[in-house]
């Protein structure tokens, strides 16, 4: 009852006369501009209120704070020429790299500057604050009418294992990929061998017979099954024109 009340839900017209003391819109706009000028000087009728609006606030620290008064550990390399190093803390602490042709006063006044922002760094790779991966990374959109397939891997040729082995070793030290254990998906690995020019050899009735020689071979990932179930996009580049 009381809500309805405050609300009007019964339609009954609301008096334009408001009598509220703390209905002042003059003096909320006279707060404003002098919060945007930064005018430490509020107006007068308004003084009370500010002190008490003040008393009401409370400092929140944050909960996690990644910076700590440990400096991390890093290697001093040897720098271009027109760069030098600089520290911000006693010993040999906290160390930035600033430009080499600024002016002794300049220097200080900068390292100053440094000091008192010292939270801004980013000392370590974890400080940083990127994209959010789930905004950035690569996601297949799936069929509703699609589960997961795991398919085993199936038997090659004695030689085979090696050749992938290699293929693979050489795929992770470039980074183009990394292990993972929990994947829905699992696709076999075919190798196929690289075919070059033809030419001539014996066989074991010692008859010349035309052979295709094997150059190399090609390791590659049957996604078939992940094809087909992958939702196709019609408009997967934007117009050129």
């Amino acid at each position: 009852e009381e809500a309805d009340a405050f609300i009007a839900i019964d339609d009954e017209p609301i008096s334009s006369n408001i009598n509220a003391p703390y209905y002042d819109p003059k003096g909320d706009i006279l707060i404003l501009e002098a919060l945007l000028n930064n005018d430490p000087k509020p107006p007068s009728k308004q003084k009370d209120y500010i002190l008490t609006l003040h008393k009401d606030l409370k400092v929140v620290e944050p909960k996690n704070q990644s910076f700590k008064d440990e400096p991390p550990k890093v290697e001093l390399k040897e720098l271009p020429p027109h760069l030098e190093y600089a520290f911000l803390g006693d010993n040999g602490k906290w160390l930035v790299i600033i430009a080499k042709d600024l002016s002794s006063n300049e220097k200080t006044a900068l390292i100053n500057v440094l000091k008192t922002r010292k939270k801004a760094i980013a000392w370590k790779l974890t400080d940083i604050k990127g994209i959010d991966p789930k905004f950035c990374s690569h996601k297949i959109l799936l069929k509703e009418d699609y589960s997961p397939k795991v398919q085993c891997q199936r038997r090659v040729n004695p030689k085979i294992p090696d050749v992938i082995k290699k293929e693979v070793e050489k795929l992770f030290d470039a980074g183009l990929i990394y292990p993972i254990s929990d994947s829905p998906w699992v696709s076999p690995i075919h190798c196929v061998p690289k075919k070059g020019g033809m030419t001539v050899i014996k066989n074991d009735d010692n008859k010349l017979v035309p052979t295709r020689l094997v150059i190399g071979w090609r390791v590659f990932i049957d996604y078939r099954k992940l094809n087909k179930a992958t939702r196709k996009d019609h408009f997967s580049l934007p117009f050129m024109d």
